[in-house]
């Protein structure tokens, strides 16, 4: 049996997944029943809320106020939301953390948010 083109399409779409540019970017975690409010960066938008839906669920988050209004309130209560996605492509990692970080304090001010975590 040869296997030679079908390795060779796996190494191509594994090549193409490493090679793709990647988006990160500001999210923040709302609490309707509170009306709080909590901004931070991920290096994954796309699924960010699954890490911090489990640390909620499980009663483990850094974030005490969030924790506490998790707690109060229940998952029903809360919503996730990416805010802007910044792709990495033409900024060092320095330049791309910068922003980031920038971005993160602008959009805590625009809402009146807290820091999620730090």
């Amino acid at each position: 049996m040869n296997a030679g083109p079908d390795r060779a399409r796996k190494k191509a779409i594994a090549r193409a997944w490493v090679d793709r540019p990647r988006l990160q970017g500001v999210f923040a975690v709302r609490c309707a029943g509170g009306g709080q409010v909590w901004v931070s960066t991920t290096r994954n938008p796309d699924t960010q809320k699954n890490s911090v839906w489990f640390s909620l669920r499980t009663g483990g988050h850094p974030n005490r106020a969030a924790q506490a209004a998790w707690n109060a309130h229940g998952e029903a209560a809360f919503s996730y939301e990416v805010l802007e996605t910044i792709s990495e492509e033409g900024l060092t990692p320095l330049g791309l953390k910068d922003r980031l970080k920038a971005r993160e304090r602008y959009w805590r001010e625009a809402l009146g948010a807290a820091a999620l975590v730090g």
